[in-house]
C-alpha cells in the first residue's frame, strides 16, 4: 500500500466555504453609515486602492482591522466572535 506523504494545506479562510467575509461586512458598515472610502482611507491612514483590495478580502491583518474598527466606531471582532460560536453571520455581518 502506498503512503500519501504530501503535506494537508494549512486551513486558511480560503479554504472554507462558510467563512465570514470580513471586506464585505466593512463594505456594508461604511456604506450603512453613510460615508465615503475617501473618509476611511484617510481615518485609517491608507490609500482607497489599498481599502478596495481589503473590500475583495475574506479575511485581513488585525492591526488594520482594528484601525477600521475604531474609526467605524464598529466591533467586528465582536462580529467575527459570533460568527464563530453560531457558524453564521449575526444581522450586521455579510450584508
Amino acid at each position: 500500500m502506498a503512503v500519501n506523504n504530501t503535506p494537508n494545506p494549512p486551513l486558511t479562510p480560503t479554504h472554507r466555504t462558510d467563512t465570514l467575509h470580513i471586506g464585505q461586512s466593512i463594505k456594508a458598515e461604511l456604506s450603512q453609515q453613510g460615508r465615503t472610502i475617501t473618509w476611511l482611507a484617510g481615518e485609517v491612514h491608507c490609500t482607497r486602492e489599498n481599502l478596495y483590495k481589503i473590500f475583495r478580502k475574506p479575511w485581513m491583518n488585525t492591526d488594520m482591522l482594528f484601525k477600521i474598527s475604531r474609526a467605524l466606531d464598529h466591533d467586528f471582532f465582536a462580529d467575527c466572535s459570533a460568527y464563530l460560536k453560531t457558524g453564521r453571520s449575526s444581522s450586521r455581518i455579510g450584508r
